[in-house]
């Protein structure tokens, strides 16, 4: 046998891809579930018009409030995590997607009954929050420090794979088949089968039982997060960074549909196809910028190839086909923006060794600037689209990137010396208890 085949059997295929082995199934849940949860990412502003009479703005709205729901429950996903153990929450968070999306359409869409539909699907934002953040939580306490980044890449390439890419052309492809509230229904049964396959099968024992010391006060827990935005200026700026992020993609969902498939002439199934591109090209640079900030430094990696890129080709995605009319330039542009989403990713272990030995704390204030995303986005078109229009709502987001950017210049490379430690050392420092299961 030659040194590297054996050094190849010493380090199994998922260690070398920076995959904590106990946790492969959780990635293969969160995908199945988010594939789920996308499914009408970017029909439902369309369908909602054509099926229950709501107007961009009012859809804009309907969002919003489900954001705010999305941005508190991606801030307890961490705390109670931190509390009860991220299975526990991840459980929590697939029942009450399901439950809430079956009242969603049977009752809201299907009756068309629009208090019921705004409360519904404000109740769902609880869903995926618990579910795929809770899971977050759980590789941040498990993976080994040096490829941390790495491991998150690798829990965004399920997640966007996912959130809107795969939901989109399952989309693409089932609303000719089934038709578009068929289609909803079907993505119920993705999330069910998402959530059976973690539940079930995630085993590894960290994750089933509280990250914190037994003392530790439910309180003082839930509000540690909060507490370290209020005084630690850099965790406050990883979390706008974090909102700042995807509140641009949560925006263009919004009135993007109607942009591209109208005006430029692409039509839905055009859109949602050029969806599913800018997506798919997102996921593999999920890891490769994970790979690349555990080498050349997070913060780099998080200014230039993510804030200051996606506001470059955000601009592109717009300007390219509303001057050429060209699809084949606006999937290009599409690329481009897609990669450069995923520059954002080594933010995650930047904000994790902020404060290595409260995970689920830190990582609390990261997501609230995730959750929150999903409700400034649509809530700048709900307040600004009429203003502006959509050549001046492409420029507020991408003027959101500039932004971004600036922010980054709070973390010092000081900020990043978690990345040569190991995930022991919490247990060492006595900072995470380890108690019996």
């Amino acid at each position: 046998m030659s040194v590297s085949t054996a050094a190849k059997a010493a380090h199994p295929l998922w260690e070398r891809l920076g995959i904590p082995k106990p946790l492969i199934l959780g990635y293969v849940g969160v995908l199945l579930f988010m594939i789920g949860d996308g499914v009408e990412s970017n029909y439902l502003t369309p369908f909602l018009q054509d099926h229950n009479g709501m107007d961009v703005q009012r859809v804009g709205l309907l969002v919003t409030v489900y954001g705010i729901v999305v941005a508190v429950s991606s801030w307890l996903a961490a705390a109670f995590s931190d509390l009860w153990g991220p299975k526990r929450v991840m459980l929590i968070g697939a029942t009450g997607w399901i439950v809430f999306e079956v009242i969603f359409l049977a009752f809201g869409v299907a009756a068309d009954n629009e208090s019921i539909i705004f409360l519904a699907y404000a109740a769902r934002g609880i869903g995926y929050p618990l579910f795929a953040f809770g899971f977050l939580v759980w590789i941040a306490a498990v993976a080994d420090r040096a490829r941390l980044a790495t491991a998150i890449g690798w829990f965004y390439v399920s997640f966007t794979a996912g959130l809107p890419t795969l939901g989109a052309l399952i989309a693409n492809g089932s609303i000719p088949v089934l038709g578009p509230l068929n289609t909803l229904w079907l993505s119920l049964g993705l999330v069910v089968a998402g959530s059976l396959i973690a539940l079930l099968g995630l085993r590894e024992k960290t994750g089933s039982r509280p990250l914190v010391r037994p003392g530790d006060k439910a309180f003082g827990t839930l509000s540690l997060g909060l507490k370290l935005m209020a005084t630690r200026p850099k965790v406050l700026c990883a979390s706008i960074i974090r909102m700042l992020n995807t509140a641009p993609q949560y925006g263009s969902f919004v009135f993007f549909p109607v942009l591209f498939a109208d005006r430029f002439n692409f039509g839905l199934s055009g859109w949602l196809l050029l969806t599913t591109i800018i997506y798919a090209a997102n996921i593999p640079f999920n890891v490769i910028f994970g790979m690349l900030g555990d080498r050349i430094g997070w913060r780099n990696t998080v200014r230039w190839f993510g804030a200051v890129f996606s506001g470059v080709s955000l601009l592109a995605l717009y300007y390219l086909p509303a001057w050429t009319g060209s699809y084949p330039l606006a999937v290009l542009a599409g690329i481009a923006f897609g990669i450069a989403l995923a520059g954002f990713v080594p933010l995650s272990a930047l904000t994790a060794g902020l404060e290595p030995g409260h995970p689920g704390a830190v990582m609390s204030a990261y997501n609230i600037g995730m959750g929150a995303s999903v409700a400034v986005g649509p809530l700048l078109v709900a307040l600004f689209y009429g203003s502006l229009g959509q050549e001046g709502m492409v420029w507020l987001f991408a003027g959101c990137y500039g932004l971004a950017a600036l922010l980054t210049l709070a973390f010092r490379p000081s900020d990043e010396r978690s990345r040569t430690g190991n995930k022991t050392k919490l247990e060492e420092q006595n900072l995470v208890s380890t108690p019996s299961a």
